[in-house]
């Protein structure tokens, strides 16, 4: 058991996926108090209303914001719990809980990849070049932020490009600015359910050949596996980025983080 100091922690969370919620409510559960970080108040509407949860809304810039933070709420728990591509994010972190040598605590999605003959791993959102992409329908599934460059790439390489973007006021806008023609461009919530045929239809409905998606671990990637899965399509799968962590501890399983975060304090 717990006492009741160790009861009061304080635990920040930042996170743009939907492992933070998960995280936010054993932590809850258990009387910590919770800072949550993240970027839209959309986001934040997923994290259940509770009287120690915080929700913290907006972009943190650098290290400095982040010792900042760190310092004024006393935050003993730092955990990394944002979307594998989020790579400036991770990195400031990292250097700012190593200055103030605090371990950063990091929650990885696991990435299960079934062994099937048209998924493909790519080391970036350009490099699929071993088939050919001629009059070929191509559907980016990517988000948004390098949405526009990637499309414009692939349309020099004579492929018909689409995409499907979350229905968000930068994912409307964004993809509605790049090159994909209006009709090529799907608003669409990805779906959660393993029998969902959603994107199966979308991609029957648009002729797609191959599908171009995040190594990302979640819900949205293993929509596009069980979409492919047994099709004549390829998806192509971008490596996530690997990043220098030297002063963290590293979990793919929630409760494996919990309890990290309970045995230090009761160590403490």
């Amino acid at each position: 058991m717990q006492n009741q100091e160790n009861c009061y922690k304080n635990v920040w969370i930042l996170s743009g996926t939907s492992d933070g919620p998960e995280i936010a409510n054993r932590l809850l559960e258990l009387k910590y108090s919770v800072f949550a970080s993240v970027l839209t108040y959309k986001a934040g509407q997923a994290y259940i209303e509770n009287p120690k949860l915080h929700i913290i809304t907006g972009k943190l810039n650098n290290k400095d914001e982040i010792i900042n933070f760190i310092k004024k709420n006393k935050i003993k728990f730092v955990v990394d719990a944002t979307h594998p591509f989020a790579v400036i994010i991770s990195k400031n972190l990292n250097e700012a809980c190593k200055e103030i040598n605090k371990p950063l605590l990091l929650f990885e999605r696991n990435s299960l990849i079934n062994n099937t003959n048209n998924f493909f791993h790519i080391d970036n959102l350009k490099d699929i070049n071993n088939v050919d992409l001629e009059n070929k329908n191509i559907l980016l599934a990517i988000g948004s932020r390098f949405l526009s460059d990637t499309a414009n790439y692939y349309m020099n390489c004579k492929a018909n490009v689409f995409t499907r973007v979350l229905p968000t006021y930068e994912g409307i806008t964004k993809a509605f600015g790049s090159c994909i023609k209006n009709s090529n461009i799907a608003i669409l919530q990805p779906s959660r359910g393993e029998n969902s045929i959603l994107e199966k239809k979308l991609c029957e409905f648009w002729g797609i050949d191959y599908v171009l998606c995040r190594e990302s671990g979640s819900y949205s990637q293993k929509n596009w596996e069980r979409t492919i899965s047994g099709s004549t399509m390829k998806l192509f799968l971008v490596k996530r980025p690997k990043l220098v962590n030297d002063n963290s501890y590293s979990f793919n399983q929630y409760q494996d983080l919990i309890n990290h975060i309970i045995k230090t304090n009761i160590d403490v």
